[in-house]
């Protein structure tokens, strides 16, 4: 049955807005890619990478869009962490805003893109304070990511398709805020069948040429004791 128009009529109308929080790997550090904003509220200072839903999408497919833009890449991990609707979040207007995490591999970025957007990649552990509620979006999309780092094989996203058990283990300790035993670590992994030593060799970053790992997605589907 289709609802009288005049119930809708009644109540206010406001903006809906989705704000991405995009992680990267790096350097041994893990990063979130903000925007220098070139327009108002803020101009010139730093926010998460955001847009508006509009008409004729739903809010995850705006989500999808806005990090396409923002980055070029869209076969991501990317989930929904909250939602944001303080009266005061926005001095623009009324904003109620849709936030999400999304995990990719930095190299995969289009650069073009990242600039056209005035795109900034910062450390997590060096974040500036953001307008908004940005920074309550950031520290809960990284809340979400290391309640889920060692139940979910999601780190792997952050990687480049081949990768060092030291690179894995580095990325967990920059997720977590915490230093691993390299034994322990290793000894978990070799008894995961999914994570694959490929025969190739790493010589750009391991003097003597560490092992190259990679995962294997479908061989995780018959493994079910996943923790790192």
């Amino acid at each position: 049955m289709v609802q009288d128009a005049s119930f809708y009529n009644q109540n206010p109308k406001f903006y809906v807005a989705v704000d991405n929080v995009i992680f990267g790997f790096a350097d041994g550090k893990l990063q979130v890619l903000l925007q220098q904003r070139d327009f108002e509220p803020f101009s010139g200072e730093l926010s998460v990478q955001g847009g508006f839903v509009q008409e004729n999408e739903d809010v995850d497919t705006a989500a999808e869009r806005v990090l396409f833009e923002r980055t070029g890449v869209h076969d991501v991990y990317i989930t929904q962490v909250g939602t944001f609707g303080r009266l005061d979040r926005d001095p623009g207007a009324r904003v109620v805003s849709v936030a999400y995490y999304c995990l990719l591999d930095k190299a995969r970025c289009d650069d073009e893109k990242v600039k056209k957007y005035h795109g900034v990649w910062v450390d997590v552990d060096s974040l500036p304070e953001l307008h908004f509620d940005h920074t309550e979006i950031v520290r809960t999309a990284l809340f979400h990511l290391r309640m889920f780092i060692g139940r979910k094989p999601i780190g792997f996203y952050l990687l480049p398709e081949n990768f060092t058990l030291s690179q894995l283990q580095t990325l967990h300790e920059a997720i977590l805020g915490v230093t691993l035993d390299k034994r322990n670590f290793r000894k978990r992994v070799a008894d995961m069948t999914f994570i694959e030593k490929t025969g190739l060799v790493d010589k750009i970053h391991s003097k003597r040429g560490a092992a190259l790992y990679r995962y294997n997605a479908e061989e995780f589907k018959n493994f079910n004791k996943f923790k790192l």
